[in-house]
């Protein structure tokens, strides 16, 4: 399992990380907070809510692996 969906379109099997958007927005406020005179120390580290999983069938297939439909409908 590798972060990045890159990875998966080059033939890894799964990738799972956090929606860019959620992780860009919480950088770009972090940083704001920092540019408005906050200590870096003071500030919370915040974790992102929510994930994608990619995963390549065709790698899936290729080591007899069977992904519950379960999984691939979410």
């Amino acid at each position: 399992m590798t972060m990045g969906k890159e990875f998966v379109q080059l033939g890894e099997l799964t990738s799972y990380e956090a929606t860019s958007m959620i992780s860009t927005g919480a950088a770009l406020a972090y940083v704001d907070n920092i540019l408005k005179g906050a200590k870096p120390a003071d500030l919370c580290v915040e974790q992102p809510t929510k994930f994608v999983l990619f995963i390549n069938l065709e790698t899936a297939k290729v080591l007899g692996l069977e992904i519950p439909a379960s999984l691939l409908a979410r």
